[in-house]
Order: structure tokens, then C-alpha cells, then sequence
């Protein structure tokens, strides 16, 4: 177990961790791929999570065989994503932990893989909660962020828009995929995973601490405010 150290400043990613989208997003894919008569697995989208809209939608043809170009999955995708999205629930503790942060005045803020149409149709019904955060930045579509996870650069770029500038070792990430753990860890800040439950052991390496659930997270681990009694 790593020895866990004060933090300032906390990022968190949004899809499978604040919101309930992960789910949505293999329903969408297995919409998709059942035109072909493909099966979208589990294995073929934990290799995935956190990457770029782009790189993700080629992983998927590729994976699957599917006869697509990727402007034509992205197509198909997005008609879907429009319809479901909007559904999207806050996972259990997410809603608790942000607002206590906030109430604390906590800095806190959003690094998410995805895409800026994909994030305002997820947060139709969280309005509030987004409200909490000092800043979201989209890898997707953000241009300052060269390259999507596992590589550091949203975490990095999140961290730099915070007013104060606090260093990567002030930073606190909460994160549920690996691709999205590494790239914490690549930015050298702490990670709190809190992983699918289908997820292998190894695949949680890297993590500073691992959860089943945000209900489970002790502020004071990390110097942070802990929850009132």
C-alpha cells in the first residue's frame, strides 16, 4: 500500500465515475454492432475507456471487423448517444463527495475523454452538480490536449487552469479505467480508482487506493476535509 499524501486540488474523470455512462455507452456500441452480427465484449471495452472519441471508434471497427468507415461508426454512434444520453444517472457517492468538496471550497474540476456534445447531453439533468467544478476540460475536444489517455496531458492541462496552478503532487484524481489510472500516475499525481467490479486485479496497478464505490471514500485520507459526523 502506498503511503497516501495531502492534496489541494481534486480532478475527476466523469464517464463511469461521477455519471453512470459506461453502461449507456456499451448499450449504444452493442446497438451498433448487432447490425453486423457482432458481439461488442467487455474485453474489447475495457481496452478502450478513457481514449478519444477518434482512436476509440477505430478500435471498435477493428475489433469487431465492422464495415465502417470512422466517420460512418461515428455517424451511427452519435444518432444513438442523443437518444440515451440524457438518461444518464449520478453513480452512488459521486453527488455527496462534490458538494462536500465544494462546501469546503475545495478545488475541483473535470478530466473526461470525451467530447463537448457528448458531455452537455450526459449532464441534461445535472446541471447543479456540474456547477460545482472550477473548470471541464474534454479531451476530445479540447485543443490543447494533444494526446487522449493513458497519456498525462488532460490530467496536466486540468491542473494548469486551476487559478492557482497547484503541482501535479497537489492533485488528487479519481478515476475508474485503467488507461485513465496510468495517465494520472504519468502525470504524477494520486489516483483513487474506483474500478467496474468485472475488472481483473491487475488491471487496478498503479492506483493509490482502490474502491468499490465513492460512498466508500474518506476525505482525511488525503488531508482533506472529512465528511461531517
Amino acid at each position: 500500500m502506498s503511503t497516501l499524501k495531502p492534496v489541494t486540488h481534486v480532478i475527476f474523470d466523469m464517464d463511469g465515475l461521477l455519471l453512470d455512462t459506461e453502461r449507456l455507452y456499451t448499450e449504444a456500441t452493442q446497438v451498433i454492432a448487432s447490425q453486423y452480427g457482432k458481439v461488442y465484449t467487455w474485453e474489447i471495452k475495457v481496452q478502450l475507456m478513457g481514449m478519444k472519441g477518434h482512436m476509440a471508434a477505430q478500435h471498435i471497427i477493428d475489433s469487431l471487423q465492422l464495415p465502417l468507415t470512422v466517420d460512418e461508426y461515428l455517424a451511427k454512434i452519435i444518432e444513438q448517444y442523443n437518444s440515451i444520453f440524457p438518461n444518464a444517472k449520478a453513480l452512488p457517492g459521486a453527488d455527496k463527495l462534490v458538494q462536500h468538496l465544494h462546501k469546503h471550497k475545495i478545488p475541483i474540476a473535470i478530466a473526461s475523454g470525451g467530447a463537448q456534445d457528448s458531455f452537455e447531453l450526459k449532464t441534461t439533468n445535472h446541471k447543479e452538480l456540474v456547477s460545482k467544478f472550477s473548470h471541464v476540460v474534454l479531451a476530445s475536444t479540447d485543443s490543447e490536449v494533444k494526446n487522449g489517455k493513458p497519456a498525462p496531458d488532460v490530467f496536466l492541462v486540468c491542473a494548469d487552469r486551476f487559478p492557482d496552478k497547484p503541482k501535479p503532487e497537489q492533485c488528487l484524481v479519481f478515476e475508474d479505467a485503467p488507461n485513465g489510472v496510468a495517465a494520472g500516475v504519468a502525470a504524477g499525481m494520486q489516483v483513487v480508482m474506483v474500478p467496474d467490479p468485472r475488472m481483473k486485479e491487475e488491471m487496478t496497478k498503479g492506483a493509490s487506493l482502490v474502491l468499490k464505490s465513492l460512498e466508500d471514500f474518506k476525505p482525511e485520507l488525503f488531508g482533506l476535509p472529512p465528511y461531517d459526523a
